[in-house]
């Protein structure tokens, strides 16, 4: 069974950094698509960031790039986010994801992703 645990979230003031990471278990992740995905108070879901081990391919939503950079530890079964330059806008629970994905169209989209952490909250202040 395919186990997700999410931390590193936390209150930062605007312009901070925080790094959260996803520790995965219950099987080998080596052609998964590991993802970050977010959740801010009345809205939908929606994708951050993704990497795909197997082609050591990295994806990010244009709200983040140039500011996040997600990275992934096979030895660990971990993936990381690193965000810096955080901006108010980016408070939201901060949820991690994974199956087993390759097309880059699939990797974006929430409802393609079968296994999911709990989440973790960053609260950017101003």
């Amino acid at each position: 069974q395919v186990q997700l645990v999410e931390s590193g979230g936390g209150l930062v003031q605007a312009g901070g950094s925080l790094r959260l990471s996803c520790a995965a278990s219950g099987r080998t992740f080596s052609n998964y698509a590991m993802a970050w995905f977010r959740q801010a108070p009345g809205k939908e879901r929606e994708f951050v960031a993704a990497i795909n081990w197997g082609r050591a391919s990295t994806y990010y939503a244009d709200s983040v790039k140039g500011r996040f950079t997600i990275s992934g530890d096979n030895a660990r079964n971990t993936v990381y986010l690193q965000m810096n330059s955080l901006k108010p806008e980016d408070t939201a629970v901060y949820y991690c994801a994974a199956d087993h994905l390759t097309a880059p169209v699939r990797i974006r989209v929430t409802d393609e992703y079968d296994y999911w952490g709990q989440g973790t909250q960053v609260t950017v202040s101003s």
